[in-house]
């Protein structure tokens, strides 16, 4: 079975074809071949199959075996492929995914994509429908975390998020990470953006859930964007630098939050054959 190995910003992917439907999508699957050592090595494997309503389905799985409802990075890296592969013939298009359809431009040099930019639609502040324990809205509230009063605010960008500003140690974040990805007000678990700013720009570390630290997490820049806006550090409607380890994204929060569009680079860096 053949596959392609993508990265957006170090964050990267197993991609599959599987516009039959028959790739092996159980979770021992993604585990095996995300395996840095025994496997392909990867934070995720996406699937690209069919739609009645978009160009295509993205299907994720991350390397825990548990499946994600959106992907930033990811969408970036299926865009590119279904252009440059020859699957979409078109610079616009439409990608269908747990989180809803998303709307996808493609910067294209020399007859591939250099640049993704992705409508992420309107991020979700209820706590309800994040989801999280707890009623209204969690902006700029406290986040009790092993007798820490945690300040942040929780976003769904399709997918959880908590972000936080809080001046916090290098040892403390790495402890504090996957405890609150865990956190029991959050039931479907949460990601995790430890943010700092930086005049215009803000740099940010992300647990991401289900696959740990990460190197870049499209939806987590969105979400930090969106809580800077919201705490009144960051414009609307003016692009946002989003910094993390693998590189910047760059982040657009309409007024009044009515979408969120995201820009941003993505890689293919070789293929193979799965040996099964």
């Amino acid at each position: 079975m053949r596959f392609f190995k993508y990265e957006g910003l170090g964050n990267d992917f197993v991609l599959i074809e599987d516009l039959d439907g028959k790739a092996p999508k159980d979770p021992a699957f993604a585990v095996r071949w995300c395996d840095r050592r025994f496997g392909i090595g990867a934070d995720g494997i996406l699937y690209i199959m069919s739609s009645t309503r978009a160009d295509a389905f993205m299907k994720i799985l991350n390397s825990d075996g548990s499946e994600a409802e959106m992907c930033g990075n990811g969408i970036r890296c299926m865009a590119k492929h279904l252009y440059d592969q020859g699957l979409v013939w078109k610079d616009r298009m439409t990608i269908d995914t747990l989180a809803g359809l998303r709307t996808i431009d493609c910067t294209v040099d020399d007859g591939e994509v250099s640049e993704v930019t992705v409508g992420m639609g309107a991020p979700e502040l209820d706590c309800s429908k994040i989801p999280m324990k707890c009623e209204g809205r969690f902006v700029d509230r406290e986040l009790q975390v092993d007798g820490l009063a945690l300040k942040g605010t929780a976003v769904s960008m399709g997918n959880p998020h908590f972000v936080t500003f809080q001046a916090l140690g290098d040892e403390q974040i790495e402890t504090l990470g996957p405890k609150i990805e865990r956190h029991p007000l959050f039931p479907k678990k949460t990601n995790v953006e430890f943010a700092r700013l930086h005049g215009r720009r803000i740099d940010v570390r992300v647990y991401e859930r289900g696959a740990a630290w990460t190197l870049a997490c499209g939806t987590g820049a969105c979400a930090t964007a969106v809580a800077a806006a919201l705490n009144g550090d960051a414009p609307y409607g003016e692009d946002i630098e989003v910094r993390l380890p693998g590189g910047s994204l760059w982040i657009k929060v309409e007024e009044g939050l009515s979408s969120v569009a995201m820009r941003g680079p993505a890689k293919l860096v070789y293929t193979g054959e799965l040996q099964e």
